[in-house]
């Protein structure tokens, strides 16, 4: 199962990139999150090489006078970290080889490995409108620790792209579920016609970090269409007859292009992550840029 969505050698670069995770919002819970502060309930976790700026009082003098080099104590402190992955499981993420929720799941196998390995909590948060038409999402249940591994992807494994989706309401809906800030991680296509950014801006107002993974297909980006077309809308089968001449191309590229400038300019003005891919870019690349907390 592991290994249909994160390589073993993958795996290895997981537990390298991990240390490099950063989360500014903490929920205040009791947890084993790496904390960069010292204080009277903090445990020794491990060190790392000093770096310009940290805290004179946390270098290791010992270890400093022994090797020649100085290093850092990190702690670890009585404080939890919680990360939210809201996955769009919409029929729009059925397109593509691979498939958009093919990558998409593969990401978030790869962000809830990154949290779980930490020792932090991880939730799954499926963006689908339920058959009943009332729930904007399916919620699995939170996972903890290198124990929840195995069955956050089974859970991811089991996700299939189908309906429609109402996307912002399924971030307002973590953010009035969750009883204490952390990081929302949307991994999505973003074609959604809702106010996806006025939620997700409720989200940063509520003591949130925030990373946005769009993923697109190639073709989404480069169409390459002509002539007399028949579309059908994947989430609700409406069929739109289109002439796909060069005026045609252009303003669906003007279309795409403003979706793809609205959520940078978001991603800039909230301080959040903000990662664009195709679904076949190796997915390395890709967590790398979400780690590193880019705006593309």
């Amino acid at each position: 199962m592991t290994d249909a969505l994160l390589a073993p050698e993958f795996l290895r670069e997981l537990e390298i990139l991990k240390r490099r995770m950063e989360i500014q919002a903490r929920s205040g819970a009791a947890g084993d999150h790496t904390a960069r502060r010292r204080g009277s309930s903090a445990e020794f976790h491990e060190h790392r090489p000093y770096e310009p700026g940290d805290d004179l009082r946390r270098i290791d003098w010992l270890a400093f006078a022994r090797s020649g080099q100085p290093v850092t104590k990190l702690f670890r402190a009585e404080e939890d970290t919680v990360v939210r992955i809201v996955l769009d499981a919409s029929a729009s993420l059925d397109f593509g080889t691979p498939s958009k929720l093919e990558a998409a799941r593969r990401v978030a196998a790869a962000v809830g490995y990154l949290a779980l390995a930490s020792g932090q909590r991880s939730e799954l948060w499926v963006a689908r409108v339920s058959d009943s038409g009332r729930l904007p999402f399916e919620r699995t249940p939170p996972r903890r620790g290198r124990a929840g591994i195995t069955a956050l992807l089974r859970d991811l494994s089991r996700v299939t792209a189908s309906g429609s989706t109402d996307l912002g309401a399924a971030v307002r809906a973590v953010v009035e579920y969750a009883p204490r800030p952390g990081l929302i991680v949307v991994v999505s296509d973003f074609l959604d016609p809702g106010p996806v950014t006025s939620a997700l801006a409720l989200s940063r107002a509520s003591g949130h970090d925030l990373a946005l993974v769009q993923i697109l297909d190639a073709a989404e980006l480069e169409p390459d269409l002509e002539g007399d077309l028949a579309l059908v809308d994947a989430e609700s089968n409406q069929s739109l007859d289109v002439t796909a001449d060069g005026a045609a191309i252009e303003a669906y590229l003007l279309r795409i292009t403003g979706l793809i400038e609205e959520l940078r300019a978001f991603a800039r003005r909230h301080g959040a992550t903000y990662v664009r891919a195709v679904s076949d870019e190796p997915l390395l690349a890709l967590v790398r840029r979400v780690v590193a907390r880019s705006i593309d």
